[in-house]
């Protein structure tokens, strides 16, 4: 997997925002313009600031203790990648976190640029000190191990959600920002791009119209294709 700094598909993607990665998605008919509902920025600030994360997945999945697959035998947080988002799925409801401080340490020596926890994360305070990116559903206090393994690493993992069917699979690109976190499917990065610098371009007229005193309308007919 290529590092954040020679992918030209992550330095493409860094110019823009999810809503704009979402809005090329739904272009493309990418269910929900590939938004996951539920994670939200808690570090390095709580849902504050201009932090962004952008690079591939890897992704690591935990399941319940009498889940009959088995645990792997190695540690996730020693394999990471440079320059990926790790992307944590933990099992639905789970009140223990599954994420923590010694975590992030590691991943930012690893050269990992954030990380997404579908479920909790503890130590916030690390977290923060560190200016490691993370972004999950809530917070909590106890380890995770009393209750779930990690039986998969770098596999294809479901987002725990009633409402939505999705998938995050290894080498996705993830775009995270303060408006949430973004999917955007590996096979269909090529494609996003010239979308979004298409619409930010016409939005910037759009919205420069709008200053001007033009209605939205009018200028949304006249700018957007």
């Amino acid at each position: 997997m290529s590092t954040s700094d020679q992918d030209p598909i992550v330095q493409s993607l860094q110019p823009y925002t999810s809503c704009d990665c979402s809005d090329a998605l739904l272009k493309l008919k990418v269910v929900h313009g590939g938004f996951l509902s539920g994670p939200s920025m808690w570090s390095p600030k709580r849902q504050e600031g201009n932090t962004k994360i952008v690079g591939p997945a890897y992704t690591v999945k935990y399941a319940l203790l009498n889940d009959p697959a088995p645990k792997v035998a190695k540690h996730y947080i020693d394999e990471i990648p440079k320059g990926s988002v790790i992307f944590i799925s933990s099992p639905p409801n789970l009140p223990n976190a599954v994420y923590g401080g010694l975590m992030s340490n590691r991943a930012k020596e690893s050269g990992a640029v954030g990380t997404v926890v579908d479920g909790r994360i503890r130590d916030l305070n690390e977290h923060r000190e560190i200016g490691m990116p993370v972004f999950a559903r809530d917070v909590g206090t106890a380890s995770p191990y009393e209750l779930v393994k990690v039986v998969g690493i770098n596999v294809p993992v479901k987002l725990q959600s009633e409402h939505q069917d999705m998938t995050i699979n290894p080498g996705d690109y993830i775009v995270a920002d303060l408006d949430g976190v973004v999917v955007i499917p590996h096979e269909l990065a090529e494609t996003v791009i010239p979308l979004m610098k298409r619409q930010v371009e016409a939005d910037a007229k759009v919205l420069g119209a709008i200053r001007d005193g033009m209605r939205f309308t009018e200028a949304s007919e006249k700018f957007r294709v």
